[in-house]
Formats: structure tokens, sequence, C-alpha cells
């Protein structure tokens, strides 16, 4: 029995000294966070709910009399208002005709100017280049001229040194004509002198 005494003591003592530092800082936790006293005091007092509003009271009801002319009123209403949306879609309907007429005939105008103004410039183009092969004709034709002008000039020298050509005077003396004729045929001259007898009436 002894033994076991001093076996069970031995083993109350290391319990004792390992369960006070527990305690310790359970008390440390417990100083350092205090209780959350607000949510306590939230969750124990809950916010009253508001009742539900009570529902309107429902429409008097009206005698036979009001009730028709309520509803003769509300027909009347409701026929203005179909008159009015009527003229004002017939108005809106005649605005977009009468707009689309316009635009149609902006387009038309717009269409015929810019054609005139193609024709103009087509015809000023065709203008422009009848003219500009009016002066390149004009130019061929002119050296073509100048051309033939000097070949013309040319060839008829060449001619009158080949064929020759000839010179004469002539003198009269009296009753008789003297003549002269000098014809040069390339480098060679022939001269032919010759006297003739005018017979000349006393």
């Amino acid at each position: 029995m002894g033994c076991l005494c001093g076996v069970v003591k031995a083993n109350k003592t290391p319990v004792e000294e390992v369960s006070e530092p527990k305690s310790k800082k359970k008390n440390e936790k417990s100083k350092s966070t205090p209780p959350p006293e607000k949510k306590t005091k939230e969750k124990e007092s809950p916010r009253p709910k508001r009742p539900p509003p009570p529902p309107p009271p429902p429409p008097p009801k009206l005698p036979p009399p009001q009730l028709a002319a309520k509803t003769i009123q509300a027909w009347w209403r409701g026929t203005l208002v179909r008159r009015t949306l009527l003229t004002a879609a017939l108005n809106a309907w005649i605005i977009q005709c009468w707009w689309r007429q316009t635009l149609a005939t902006t387009l038309k105008w717009k269409r015929m100017e810019a054609l005139c103004r193609m024709a103009r410039e087509t015809r000023a183009c065709v203008t422009i280049q009848s003219w500009f092969r009016m002066l390149q004709v004009r130019r061929r034709y002119r050296r073509l001229r100048y051309a033939t002008h000097i070949i013309q000039v040319s060839w008829r020298w060449y001619n009158c040194h080949t064929r020759g050509y000839f010179e004469g005077s002539y003198e009269i003396t009296g009753d008789k004509l003297s003549l002269r004729l000098d014809i040069f045929l390339g480098s060679q001259v022939c001269r032919i002198s010759d006297c003739i007898s005018l017979p000349i009436k006393d």
C-alpha cells in the first residue's frame, strides 16, 4: 500500500504543475479580450417589427346616375384623345409627304446640276483636246511645207544649173537692129550676135 500511495503522490504533483500555467493563460486571455457585451445585448433585445400598413378602404359605391355620367365622361375623353391622336397622325403624314416630295425635287435638281456640270466638263475637255490636236496638225503641216519648200528651191536651182539660162541685149542704129545673146549651159557659154535690117518707110 505504501508503494502505491507514493506512486499516486508522484503522479499528482506533475499534474498540478502542468495545470497551473493553463489557468494563468486563461486568466490572461480573459483580461486581454473583454467579453462581447454588445452582441449579447443585440441578441437579447431584437428590434420590434413594424406592423404592415392597413389596406386602403374600398371606394365608395356611386349611385347609378353618377356611375353612368362617369362612364360617359370617360368615353368622351377617350374619343377626344383618339381624335387628337388621329389629327396628329394625319398632320405628321402630310408633313412627311411634303418633306419626301421636297427631298425628291432637291435630288432631281442636284442630279440635273451634276449632269450639266459633267456635260460642261466633257465639252471643255473635248475642246481642249481638239485644240491641242489642231496645234499638232498645224505644226506637222508647217514642217512638211517648209521641207517641200526647201526641196522645191533646191530642185529649181539644180534644174536651172543643168538647163542653163540666157542673157541678151539689143541696139538700134538707123535702120538696123543689132542683137547679142549669151547662153550659159553650166560651165559653157554660147554667144550669138546678129544684125537685122528694119524695113522703114520714108
